[in-house]
């Protein structure tokens, strides 16, 4: 209801500065005391972590790692902030942020736009006594010699910090940056992080984040070096460039596509990387979820975790809430006593 009677003003605004007016609203939420320990039919363990249900919040909400407690107090069962990048960087130029009100969806080209590595690092250390699943999206400077090294130093800087760690290779807002999918480079690129997590004597498990715009040799090749460097989880998917038939008078507009319009897509992926991957690796299903029968689809297509972004640009901040309330409810119509049972059910292996 208070979304209901909020959203007209923020559609007022552009939505770059809508997102901006959410953070800092978020900013002032109360913070409740420690998050409780994962208890009950929504709570699995996933990579050796324990999570309290399994919606969370995806990279690109919280690019600096501002309000991630804030976010888990709205009933997210997980916050992944990011992605972080070494240096500060302004991102693409404005306007870069697009709502299709129409189609329900949302365009970005933002291009890693954040504060660095410092900035972000004194806060995530200043909450950690808080507790809470945090996942930190490290990436690449737009202008690095070597992309690689970069995020070799992002993992030594944040694995102290992290609950996870999510290799982000498949946004489409940094020229060149999907080219570290190609096997021979994502394996080493892979193998520089674990060596730089290692290091530290903190090992939190390696996430990959992965296209959904991605040929089936390139699904196969990405699977094999999953199991091959014992990922904790793949993330599928990152936003699309392709254009399924759109509506808003923003469709033409460059960048990755989020939102309803690539929910199919997206799930085709996730059921392609179960597949591939014999169901030995967890999934996290994101793209175009936007209520608990959409991640109840990718709970059963494969994936452990969902996670949601764009949909909240529409539903509102009791996204998270809701969709959990609904997976209750569809694990019982269904006959399912845990989440964990309900994993894969629809997708052979």
């Amino acid at each position: 209801m208070t979304y209901a009677l909020i959203r007209p003003l923020l559609f007022c605004l552009d939505a770059e500065t809508a997102h901006g007016a959410a953070l800092a609203a978020l900013k002032y939420v109360p913070l409740a005391g420690a998050p409780a320990a994962p208890a009950g039919p929504l709570a699995s363990t996933v990579a050796g972590i324990a999570f309290p249900n399994p919606v969370g919040m995806a990279a690109g909400f919280d690019k600096d790692g501002e309000v991630p407690d804030a976010l888990l107090g709205l009933g997210f069962g997980f916050a992944e902030v990011g992605s972080i990048t070494p240096l500060a960087q302004p991102g693409n130029p404005k306007p870069r942020l697009f709502r299709l009100v129409e189609d329900r969806a949302v365009i970005n080209r933002m291009g890693f736009n954040n504060g660095g590595a410092a900035a972000a690092e004194q806060r995530l250390r200043a909450r950690l006594s808080r507790g809470g699943v945090v996942g930190i999206n490290i990436g690449a400077n737009k202008d690095a010699t070597d992309r690689a090294a970069d995020y070799a130093t992002m993992a030594r800087i944040m694995a102290p910090l992290a609950s996870y760690l999510a290799v982000n290779v498949s946004s489409p807002n940094t020229p060149g940056l999907r080219a570290l999918q190609d096997e021979g480079a994502l394996g080493a690129l892979l193998d520089g992080v674990m060596a730089a997590r290692d290091a530290t004597g903190h090992t939190p498990p390696v996430f990959l984040k992965v296209a959904p715009d991605l040929d089936p040799a390139d699904i196969d090749a990405i699977a094999r070096i999953a199991l091959d460097r014992k990922l904790g989880a793949l993330i599928v998917s990152n936003t699309t460039i392709s254009r399924p038939p759109l509506h808003s008078p923003h469709a033409g507009e460059g960048g990755g596509l989020s939102g309803a319009p690539l929910r199919d897509l997206a799930l085709q992926r996730l059921r392609d990387f179960r597949v591939a991957t014999g169901g030995a690796i967890p999934l996290i299903g994101v793209g175009g979820i936007a209520n608990a029968q959409d991640a109840w689809a990718r709970i059963r297509a494969g994936a452990a975790l969902v996670q949601v972004y764009s949909a909240m640009v529409y539903e509102g901040h009791g996204i998270a809430r809701a969709i959990a309330r609904g997976l209750t409810q569809l694990m019982v119509r269904d006959g399912f006593a845990t989440i964990a049972e309900a994993v894969g059910v629809d997708v052979a292996v």
